[in-house]
């Protein structure tokens, strides 16, 4: 557990990364988990992601990751495995919806959808995060604070 929360809580850079990742990836998952922001909610997206073939296991982990993945990211919670979890969506998003409309963005409405530049931009702020943690300000550091202390208390009380 310690792996997955440890951190150097003095990276400015890292806490940068992380938060405005999850601000990004945050409306997104309140489009596509309560129906914010234009989007559908949840039972509609469900049956869009398994009309493009997505096992619906797959769909629901979408809807939640970049839902609670957000989230946990702007809180520095378990940084590394959502950052993890939306470095995956953001590579089965380009592979599966973005691929074949090229790299751009559809700025002009030329293309037939939007290209993946939008995903490798995500990506890279995900991985130095699935890497090194969330940072300062991570509550992963509290957590891992926390999870010591209980593990302190539970070998002297068998002690």
């Amino acid at each position: 557990m310690e792996r997955l929360l440890k951190t150097d809580t003095n990276d400015t850079t890292l806490f940068a990364q992380r938060v405005l990742l999850g601000a990004v990836m945050l409306p997104h998952g309140a489009q596509k988990l309560l129906g914010w922001f234009g989007g559908g909610g949840f039972s509609p997206t469900m049956v869009h992601l398994t009309d493009m073939g997505i096992p619906t296991p797959i769909a629901a982990l979408v809807i939640l990751i970049e839902s609670f993945g957000a989230l946990f990211l702007v809180l520095g919670l378990l940084s590394r495995a959502s950052a993890l979890g939306i470095a995956a969506v953001m590579i089965g998003a380009a592979l599966t919806a973005h691929l074949s409309h090229g790299f751009f963005m559809n700025w002009f409405g030329s293309q037939g959808g939007e290209g993946f530049e939008y995903h490798l931009l995500a990506l890279g702020l995900a991985l130095p995060i699935v890497i090194a943690g969330g940072g300062r300000h991570a509550l992963d550091t509290w957590l891992l604070r926390r999870l010591g202390a209980r593990r302190e208390d539970a070998v002297h009380a068998v002690a």
